[in-house]
């Protein structure tokens, strides 16, 4: 691999692995709403927001941090009175009380609507709010904080240019594959790539938060739980499935802390993360091991999610642990062959996990994905692994991750439908 290229694997990852406080698609809404009042020059008197359906299904069920509510209309709502648009991801980071108690005057007195709008962006989110004579628009589309338009009293005052944005993370010109990824990772720099390991604390921060039991499912707490008392091992398998549920218990309970999240997705930071985090804890591993098991594993949970559209039927939270797994394989002296098998064996286990909306029960996939990393990986390393003559497995774990994308932008598309039907349905119902 060239050196110079060392930059661009950097570079995306600074740009994919970032702090997010509270879930990425809530947060998307309350970043456009910020961005309203700071045009308005105050709160709206009305907020009207229109989403995609996809947006939607994950905004519905999940805690928006220091509310204590869930849903899209609280948080539209708090980042209108006391979001920060210039946070990005952490709009909601200085939420006051006073701000969370207009923003619950909104709500009482309905001055705040949202409904479904169809685009081909599933990220598209349009919040029109006026105050007094005032109106504004603002326009999220294409990432979760890339504002395409804002429009005051009908002049467009910001217009994105128009650039050509891909359904899924961008990979740039950079060349992806597990081959490259890995030569990448054990060649550069220890120096260069350290500031990862910033996904580790703020990830495990949250776990240990998710460990008091108050949050979300309390998933995390109920395994700590039965490990205390001797049901369940505190091994790699225990610890992995703890952690990341624990951390995940504590994002989707609407704990104010925040993320370090992967491809716009905090369940798929934690994913990334917390089996390494695990594997450091029950081994000695030195600087070296530890920083780049974890650029391993986000590079590649970055390089499964550009397979895929941003938001699908398909649990990214399940699949972003696919770095997981062939971190640990590295990390267990595993080859590249062995990775590959290791990638390879995750898909043949959770291709088939959808996704349902972004919400407590999150953890329990957040587990689910752990487990079968650690799983993947002592199979990988004992030559094993599911067999490419079987299902949609192939030799080369790139060609697997390729098909697996292609499921989830076309064979998934009714299951993603029939999935928000039953959720409106339920809503309404």
């Amino acid at each position: 691999m060239m050196v110079n290229q060392w930059q661009q694997y950097i570079d995306l990852v600074q740009k994919e692995v970032v702090p997010a406080l509270g879930c990425t698609e809530p947060v998307t809404v309350a970043l456009a709403s910020a961005k309203a009042s700071e045009l308005l020059g105050g709160v709206p008197d009305h907020l009207t927001i229109k989403v995609t359906p996809n947006l939607y299904k994950n905004g519905m069920g999940v805690f928006v941090p220091g509310t204590g509510k869930a849903g899209l209309p609280i948080a539209a709502a708090v980042g209108a009175t006391a979001g920060d648009a210039d946070k990005g991801l952490e709009v909601l980071a200085t939420i006051s009380e006073q701000g969370l108690l207009r923003a619950n005057q909104l709500l009482d007195e309905k001055r705040v609507s949202v409904s479904m709008v169809s685009n081909d962006d599933v990220l598209y989110t349009v919040v029109n709010a006026s105050l007094a004579d005032k109106h504004v628009e603002v326009c999220i589309a294409k990432a979760h904080t890339r504002f395409e338009y804002m429009v005051v009293n009908g002049e467009v005052v910001y217009q994105a240019e128009n650039v050509q944005c891909t359904s899924s993370t961008s990979e740039q010109s950079l060349s992806l594959t597990i081959a490259d990824i890995l030569s990448f990772i054990t060649a550069v720099p220890l120096a260069n790539i350290s500031f990862i390991k910033r996904a580790a604390e703020l990830n495990k921060a949250l776990a240990d938060t998710g460990l008091s039991g108050n949050f979300g499912l309390g998933l995390g707490a109920s395994l700590q739980s039965q490990m205390d008392q001797g049901l369940l091992s505190d091994d790699l398998l225990g610890r992995a499935m703890r952690l990341g549920a624990a951390a995940s218990d504590a994002r989707m309970g609407g704990a104010h802390q925040a993320a370090m999240s992967n491809s716009g997705s905090g369940n798929q930071g934690i994913s990334a993360t917390m089996p390494i985090v695990a594997f450091a804890e029950l081994r000695d591993l030195n600087d070296d091991q530890y920083v780049r098991a974890l650029m391993l594993s986000h590079l590649v949970a970055i390089y499964v999610k550009s397979k895929q559209n941003k938001l699908s039927a398909l649990c990214a939270a399940t699949t972003a642990a696919m770095g997981s797994t062939a971190a640990l394989t590295w990390l267990l002296k595993g080859d590249l062959a062995a990775i590959h098998r290791a990638i390879n064996s995750m898909i043949g286990d959770v291709s088939g996990v959808f996704c349902d909306g972004a919400k407590a029960g999150c953890a329990m996939k957040v587990s689910t994905g752990a487990s079968s990393a650690v799983k993947s990986a002592i199979l990988a390393v004992a030559g094993r692994c599911v067999s490419s003559q079987q299902g949609i497995v192939f030799e080369s774990a790139d060609d697997s991750i390729t098909q697996l994308g292609l499921m989830s932008k076309t064979a998934m598309l009714s299951t993603d439908e029939a999935i928000i039907a039953t959720m409106q349905h339920k809503q309404v119902g």
